[in-house]
C-alpha cells in the first residue's frame, strides 16, 4: 500500500511539472516576447526543441502511427499553440485563465464519450470547485475582452481536451519523449509556412525574447509536455486535468510577483479552493493500465 501511494505521488508531482510550466505563458509571453506574433511563437515554441528530441531519440513513425502521429501533432501542437498564443494577446491574462479551467470538464466530457472513463461526482465537483477558485484567484477588470481572444480561448479547451484523451486511447509504440518528439515536429511543419503566409517575414528578436522562447520551448513545451502526458497515460485523464488547474495559480503568483498585480484575500481563497480541488480530483486517482488496441508496431529507426 505504501509503494502505491508512492508511486501515485510521485507520479501527481511528476505531472504537475507540465502546468507549473504553462503557468508561466502570460507572463513570458508578455514581457519578452515579440507583440502579436502569435504563429511565429508557435513555430518557435513547437519545431526547434522537436527536431532537436527526434535527433536525439532516432526514430520514426510505422504503420498506422504515421497518421495518428499527423492527428496529434495537428490536434495538441498545430492546432493548439496558435489558440494559446492568441489568447495570451487578445485576452487579460485573468480571463484567459479562466477560460483555461474549464478544461477539466472538457476533458471528463470528451473522456466519457471517447474512452469510456466516466468521471464520478467527485471529480466533477472537485472540477467545479476549481474553477470557482480559478475565477476568484484571477478576478479583475473586463477590460481589454475581444471577441477573438475569448474564441481562441475557448477553442484551445476544446482542442486540448481531444488530444489529451486521444494520448489515452492510443496506446504508443515508443516512449513518450519520442511521442513528444513526433507531434511537436508534426506540428511545427504545419505551422511554419502558416507563418509565412499570415504575419510575414519573422520579426526581429532580441536577446531578451530569445531567452524568452528558449524558456518556452525547452521547458513549457518539452519538458511539460513529456510530463503531461506521462500522466495522462499513467492515472485517470480527469485525474489529470484537475492537476493542470496549478496553472493560473503559478501565473498569477509570477504576475504578483514580477507585474505588481494585486493579491488581496479573495485571491487567497481562489488558491486554497484550488489547491483543495486538485487534491479532491486525486481521490482514487489509481495508476491505470494503458488501453488495449493493437499489438505495438516497431518504429522505423532513423539512420545513424
Amino acid at each position: 500500500m505504501e509503494t502505491i501511494l508512492t508511486h501515485r505521488f510521485g507520479m501527481v508531482l511528476l505531472t504537475a511539472v507540465a502546468p507549473a510550466a504553462w503557468g508561466t505563458t502570460y507572463i513570458v509571453t508578455e514581457m519578452f516576447l515579440p507583440p502579436d506574433r502569435p504563429l511565429f511563437s508557435a513555430v518557435v515554441r513547437a519545431l526547434p526543441v522537436g527536431l532537436v528530441l527526434l535527433a536525439w531519440r532516432r526514430q520514426l513513425p510505422s504503420g498506422s502511427w504515421w497518421w495518428k502521429a499527423v492527428v496529434l501533432g495537428l490536434v495538441n501542437i498545430a492546432l493548439f499553440f496558435p489558440l494559446i498564443f492568441v489568447s495570451a494577446y487578445y485576452l487579460p491574462g485573468g480571463l484567459a485563465s479562466t477560460v483555461q479551467a474549464t478544461s477539466p470538464l472538457a476533458v471528463m466530457g470528451v473522456a466519457w464519450l471517447l474512452i469510456g472513463e466516466r468521471p464520478g461526482g467527485t471529480r466533477v465537483l472537485a472540477a467545479i470547485i476549481g474553477l470557482g477558485g480559478v475565477t476568484l484567484l484571477v478576478l479583475r477588470s473586463p477590460d481589454g475582452v475581444t471577441a477573438v481572444g475569448l474564441a481562441g480561448a475557448v477553442a484551445s479547451v476544446l482542442v486540448s481536451a481531444v488530444g489529451f484523451v486521444l494520448i489515452k486511447r492510443w496506446t504508443p509504440p515508443v516512449d513518450m519523449i519520442t511521442l513528444v518528439s513526433w507531434q511537436l515536429v508534426v506540428g511545427g511543419v504545419v505551422l511554419l509556412p502558416a507563418a509565412l503566409i499570415v504575419e510575414g517575414a519573422p520579426p526581429a528578436v532580441d536577446l531578451t525574447a530569445v531567452l524568452g522562447y528558449t524558456w518556452i520551448a525547452v521547458v513549457g513545451t518539452g519538458l511539460a509536455f513529456v510530463c503531461w502526458f506521462t500522466g495522462l497515460r499513467a492515472m485517470p485523464a480527469g485525474a489529470v486535468s484537475l492537476i493542470g488547474l496549478l496553472n493560473p495559480v503559478v501565473g498569477t503568483t509570477l504576475g504578483v510577483a514580477f507585474a505588481h498585480e494585486v493579491f488581496g484575500s479573495v485571491q487567497a481563497l481562489g488558491v486554497l479552493l484550488v489547491l483543495g480541488a486538485v487534491v479532491l480530483g486525486q481521490r482514487g486517482a489509481r495508476p491505470v493500465s494503458a488501453p488495449v488496441e493493437e499489438r505495438p508496431e516497431h518504429p522505423a529507426t532513423m539512420t545513424r
